[in-house]
């Protein structure tokens, strides 16, 4: 078979906003030629958001298929599988009464100097309910603010931390229930870094919003009351019902995103039911 052939015609099912896909005729199990590559980067830099039914990986082929995607990323934080220093295994048993991970708007690890790109979740049981995954189109969110927005906005730099959900007096130290995740909260979290409240992608060179309300701590050259009222009117804009899109998972799924234009929340509603999911990272550049 020639390079960039497959049996089957990758086939790209867009929402109907654009915003998120689904990819069908590919097997994520197997290195994918570079034809095939190409049309799956095309379709990811165009819609943000891939999902790719039917896959049931091993965890070797999770792997892999992040790296050909790029290098790993780094999660820091959460203790990951043994023997898997790249794979972060979400795990939450029918008992557990701690909140589902995840349940807040961020990017994923917006605080690091160089955030993750991509983020892969391949979904490995499944509850008959709940634990939805919602998306913002940050970049679309920003393209609709006024010509006087987008310049005030554009010199700013946002402040942005672990600290709220892992630092040494975060949210997870302070929690009672048992969790069966092994979260890694430190003072470590508690540290900061600026980036550009407005980057601009990299690959399609749109312009979206960079913060959230999980991981952004403030406005570098704002008081806390300016940063509160800036933030404060982005977040209700960016989480406007029309730049949202919510996939509902499906066991043997695999979903690829975009964390340099998209914040996502992950829904709860399964108590009572096992869950596990399998996460990777793809190493991203500095925001700018």
């Amino acid at each position: 078979m020639a390079d960039g052939a497959t049996a089957d015609p990758v086939r790209v099912k867009a929402e109907e906003s654009g915003f998120g896909a689904e990819v069908t005729g590919v097997d994520l199990s197997r290195p994918l030629p570079s034809g095939v590559m190409a049309t799956i980067r095309e379709a990811w830099a165009k819609h943000a958001v891939l999902s790719f039914p039917d896959q049931p990986l091993s965890l070797d082929a999770l792997e892999a298929f992040t790296m050909q995607m790029g290098p790993f990323g780094e999660d820091p934080f959460i203790a990951p599988m043994p023997g898997r220093p790249n794979v972060l295994e979400l795990r939450r048993e029918p008992d557990e009464k701690a909140p589902n991970f995840g349940g807040g708007w961020h990017s994923d690890w917006s605080f690091q100097p160089a955030p993750p790109a991509a983020t892969i979740l391949r979904s490995e049981v499944t509850p008959p309910v709940g634990g939805d995954t919602l998306f913002i189109d940050a970049a679309r969110a920003y393209d609709d603010l006024s010509p006087t927005m987008k310049s005030l906005l554009a010199p700013l730099r946002a402040i942005h931390s672990a600290g709220r959900p892992y630092g040494a007096n975060g949210l997870f130290a302070r929690e009672t229930e048992k969790r069966t995740m092994k979260i890694l909260y430190s003072a470590e979290a508690d540290k900061t870094h600026p980036h550009p409240l407005v980057r601009t992608h990299p690959v399609t060179g749109r312009k979206a919003l960079f913060v959230s309300p999980t991981y952004t701590v403030g406005v570098e050259g704002l008081t806390d009351m300016e940063a509160d009222a800036v933030l404060g009117f982005l977040y209700k804009h960016l989480l406007q019902d029309k730049y949202r899109y919510r996939h509902r998972w499906r066991e043997g799924m695999v979903l690829m995103w975009d964390n340099r234009c998209t914040m996502h929340f992950a829904e709860g509603g399964y108590d009572g039911h096992l869950r596990v999911m399998h996460r990777t990272t793809v190493a991203g550049e500095a925001p700018v």
